[in-house]
């Protein structure tokens, strides 16, 4: 199983993104993904996350209203868009990929199988 983040990189605050999620190896409609963050010095934290189904999704409040998470079964790809960008963005970010996620573990990092290596997204004010 592989998942290959990308899209990270330097954006001024304000801007936005497309962080995609490329996955290999796996049933992709069968699996849950989720993003998570990490900042220098800080601990991994949930960012937004989309049940196998679609049918469900969740995201941090601190993204709530910003970030988009979406996902493309036929590519087993899923993208996070991420407007409005705050230096407090600033952080690598990871994919993430789970079989047997129920939905009350969607923000627990602990519940997903599989990781992708991160792709940096760091935010100038």
């Amino acid at each position: 199983v592989q998942l290959q983040a990308s899209g990270g990189g330097l954006v001024q605050a304000g801007d936005s993104l497309r962080l995609s999620c490329a996955a290999s190896g796996l049933t992709f409609r069968s699996v849950t993904v989720g993003w998570f963050r990490q900042a220098p010095g800080k601990e991994r934290e949930f960012v937004a996350a989309i049940f196998r189904g679609g049918s469900s999704i969740a995201y941090a409040d601190s993204v709530k209203g910003r970030f988009a998470i979406s996902r493309d079964n036929a590519k087993s790809t899923v993208y996070l868009q991420m407007d409005s960008l705050k230096p407090e963005d600033t952080a690598v970010y990871y994919c993430a990929a789970g079989r047997s996620i129920i939905l009350s573990s969607l923000r627990r990092n602990q519940a997903y199988d599989y990781w992708g290596q991160g792709t940096l997204v760091t935010v100038s004010s």
